[in-house]
């Protein structure tokens, strides 16, 4: 269905019996429009959103109506432009036709035939054209998918319990919220649960929601419609719409405002939404995975986070383990960075990573989680002209490194005792029994923290 016609009618030109022939075939709930300058008619075809087709007079004066063909194709490169001429002549449509016009009308006795022929032409073409769009933008979102696509590497306890979580859950069609220090790899998290749930070539689409005010927020994640505000030149689709049969990330959403955790409730939920400046209800099957550092439930006790939205997207709330909590994962890490590095930048000369280096790192307690973790490997790597990692490339602080723990007061005790524990527990290289003595608790004291901040491996005590 042809959804706008726009008709360019500069004086002297009389386009009436033009005007009434489109009116009489243009598809229903479509528009026929009559503009008088140039301006206005780019401006009416700028919303890339809708089929459009320009009809342009050939000639009004000394002006030539081929010479608007290439300002059009740059408002709206999909639009369809037909140039009008009063008789015809086969030298004139070759040369609209070269100046990239689609098709060439001539005016005069059976108008209405002749463009209901030029309409029926252009829907196919239009189709085609929208088919088009619709297989680029499919294939830039894979493309931006498959490339952001990383694995998750570890095997200790906590992270083997994870991948098994995020394998059952990518299956069911539901909410995820997934949980974590800033760094820990919430966002692979979230990308493993799309590439495990389904074919690899649905769209995955992410935002932080941190980065927007409400109103930029509310237009990137629902969209707009043309004019909807200053500076909308151009109905928009939002990330909702985007995601559609696919994932949509939204990261740091415990940063959200409550008047809009209220606006994108419903959508959680009932799956439906309005573009800004919109009025018609439009749908969406994407699936939801939230994610966030803080306590979303200290929050809610203090009113800052809606229940309602906790419980809606809290099917199943999977927790990404802090890095100094899981031991042997430091190492595996560590040397996958950088076989990473050496395959981005052949020159790097560094192969492996010393004894002493390994030890430093597993001494550290990594207050940036993994992301820290791979830019300490990547920075020794560039620092090394060797082919072994040093201790001293890694570039940690002699002090004890202590994290800065950020949050509520609640928030940070939490924090710290994790930390402590966690810092026992590789002082005792893994022997929970002897990490309780280290800081003064009971085996029993040791076992319920432990379990309280999933800490260490279960089974080796």
């Amino acid at each position: 269905m042809l959804s706008s016609i726009v008709i360019f009618s500069p004086p002297p030109v009389d386009s009436n019996d033009l005007q009434r022939a489109c009116e009489s075939e243009v598809a229903k709930g479509g528009s026929v429009l009559v503009v008088t300058s140039a301006d206005e008619l780019l401006q009416s075809i700028a919303d890339e959103l809708r089929d459009h087709v320009a009809l342009i007079p050939l000639r009004w004066g000394a002006e030539n109506g081929l010479d608007l063909i290439a300002r059009v194709r740059a408002a709206n490169a999909d639009a369809a432009v037909v140039i009008v001429a009063d008789k015809g002549d086969v030298d004139v449509a070759a040369q609209a036709i070269e100046a990239g016009a689609n098709d060439f009308l001539v005016r005069g006795p059976k108008l209405r035939e002749r463009v209901r022929t030029l309409l029926g032409k252009l829907h196919a073409l239009l189709h085609a054209v929208d088919q088009k769009r619709q297989l680029d933008e499919y294939q830039t979102q894979l493309a931006e998918a498959l490339q952001a696509r990383r694995p998750i590497v570890g095997e200790s306890a906590t992270m083997r319990d994870l991948l098994s979580r995020i394998e059952r859950v990518a299956r069911v069609p539901r909410p995820v919220l997934v949980l974590g220090e800033r760094g820990t790899g919430k966002e692979l998290v979230a990308r493993a649960i799309h590439f495990s749930g389904g074919p690899k070539s649905r769209p995955l689409v992410t935002i932080n929601c941190a980065a927007f005010n409400d109103a930029l927020l509310e237009s990137e994640l629902f969209g707009h419609e043309r004019g909807a505000f200053t500076g909308a030149d151009s109905a928009r689709r939002g990330k909702f719409e985007l995601a559609d049969g696919g994932t949509l990330f939204l990261d740091e959403i415990g940063h959200m405002s409550l008047p809009f955790q209220q606006k994108i409730l419903r959508v959680v939920e009932y799956g439906v939404l309005q573009r800004v400046g919109g009025s018609v209800e439009l749908r969406t099957t994407a699936r939801i995975v939230a994610a966030t550092n803080c306590d979303l439930r200290e929050r809610i006790r203090r009113g800052e986070f809606l229940a309602d939205l906790y419980d809606r997207l809290s099917f199943e709330v999977l927790e990404v383990p802090p890095l100094r909590t899981r031991g042997t994962d430091i190492e595996l890490l560590a040397q996958f960075f950088l076989d990473s590095f050496r395959r981005e930048a052949e020159s790097i000369p560094a192969q492996r990573i010393s004894v002493a280096a390994m030890t430093a790192l597993r001494g550290y307690s990594f207050p940036g989680n993994v992301r820290e973790l791979k830019t300490i490997i990547e920075r020794a790597a560039y620092r090394e002209v060797g082919e072994e990692i040093a201790v001293a490339d890694l570039g940690l602080s002699n002090e004890p490194s202590v994290p800065q723990f950020t949050g509520t007061f609640d928030e940070r005790v939490d924090a710290y005792s994790r930390q402590l524990l966690s810092d026992a527990l590789h002082q005792a290289a893994g022997n929970q029994a002897q990490a309780a003595r280290l800081i003064g608790l009971s085996y029993h004291q040791w076992r319920y923290f432990a379990k309280k901040y999933a800490i260490g491996d279960k089974d080796n005590d």
